[in-house]
């Protein structure tokens, strides 16, 4: 009974609520909840629409970067020498192995100035024209070793080494900040040290000193 009570109850409320409804309501909310829908796929369809036009953007830039590559690798390849000697404002002498060397004219965008004996450069190899400077050739695990900053270690940082650091500048330091000393004396340069001993003992911290002293290159090889 109870059940049935309940039942009777919930029908009378809908019939009531039906009655209080207006004219045509039920239309409109289903129209209002469609368009609600609509607009719902809409926003997500621009998402979408957002989210391919990036990822186009991005493929189109790649497709542009590989297509730069292939021209470049399309492209001829030059010649690579090394300067001899700069002959005038627009001409150099140039050694290309193995074939010889060559008097050659210079591109007007390259700047003569920048040009020295030794330097690295490529030349064109139909018309070998001088069109590109070149950086110096570096072994390129030497490349991989070397520190590029100077190192800060300085002799005040080591003890118990005064003999060997007055020794490391007689025959390291002192040949490269005043090269002139050794060529008026006509006595031959020294190649270098051995430093030898147990590990801690300074030897690293000896050799950071010395390129950090004469403003060269530290190289590390383990």
């Amino acid at each position: 009974m109870a059940t049935a009570e309940i039942e009777t109850n919930r029908t009378e409320a809908a019939l009531c609520s039906a009655k209080m409804m207006k004219p045509g309501e039920g239309l409109r909310q289903y129209y209002l909840q469609h368009i609600h829908d609509l607009q719902l796929q809409v926003r997500q369809k621009t998402n979408n629409l957002n989210r391919l036009e990036a990822q186009r953007n991005e493929l189109n830039s790649r497709v542009r970067m590989l297509k730069e590559e292939l021209q470049l690798l399309q492209e001829p390849g030059s010649y690579v020498g090394e300067v001899v000697k700069v002959m005038g404002k627009s001409k150099v002498l140039v050694k290309v192995h193995p074939e010889g060397k060559y008097v050659v004219d210079i591109d007007k965008n390259i700047d003569i100035t920048k040009i020295t004996p030794s330097t690295r450069v490529a030349l064109r190899n139909d018309s070998y024209v001088l069109h590109l400077i070149l950086p110096s050739k570096v072994d390129p695990l030497v490349n991989l070793m070397k520190v590029e900053k100077v190192p800060d270690s300085t002799y005040d940082m080591i003890g118990g080494l005064d003999q060997q650091i007055k020794e490391i500048k007689e025959v390291i330091e002192l040949p490269i900040k005043h090269p002139e000393l050794f060529e008026s004396l006509g006595i031959a340069q020294p190649k270098g040290v051995l430093l030898y001993g147990p590990p801690g003992t300074g030897k690293t911290l000896l050799a950071r000193a010395v390129a950090h002293h004469t403003d060269c290159t530290f190289i590390r090889v383990s």
